[in-house]
């Protein structure tokens, strides 16, 4: 069945979605400043890909990280650099990044307001020789 999340914030100073998932996403050292938000995922039975917005504050970090799958990311506020197996690269509103499999990366925001962008990953994943939901292990997740 399709699924319709209104979007209820203020293009481009406010990014909500009606029906969205909503948490606080954590670094290593637990002070990235960062959400994360579903759009699409688990709870709309997505069986190819999931989407998800992410925001950080400035200062603020994602996790440096890899996995064995590919990411799609859309810059749509702020600006800040992406790190690409230890390469640092500005990006901003309207860039987009393909991140291959295995690719180590991270996101920082060097910017004065926050930065945010759209995350579109597999619906599902291997863990532990299991095939499992992008979204399973976020039961923290407010909806909005």
């Amino acid at each position: 069945m399709a699924v319709v999340h209104r979007f209820q914030g203020q293009w481009g100073q406010h990014f909500e979605w009606q029906g969205a998932r909503s948490h606080a996403y954590t670094s290593d050292d637990s002070s990235c400043g960062a959400t994360e938000t579903w759009l699409i995922g688990k709870a709309e039975n997505a069986r190819n890909f999931a989407l998800r917005y992410y925001e950080l504050e400035p200062g603020g970090h994602s996790r440096d990280e890899q996995h064995p799958y590919d990411h799609g990311v859309v810059f749509l506020r702020g600006e800040g650099d992406v790190i690409l197996s230890g390469e640092r690269h500005h990006v901003g509103e309207g860039d987009v990044v393909y991140i291959p499999p295995d690719e180590r990366h991270q996101i920082v925001n060097r910017g004065e307001g926050p930065l945010g962008w759209l995350c579109v990953i597999p619906a599902h994943r291997r863990k532990m020789g299991h095939d499992v939901w992008a979204e399973e292990g976020q039961e923290d997740l407010t909806t909005t």
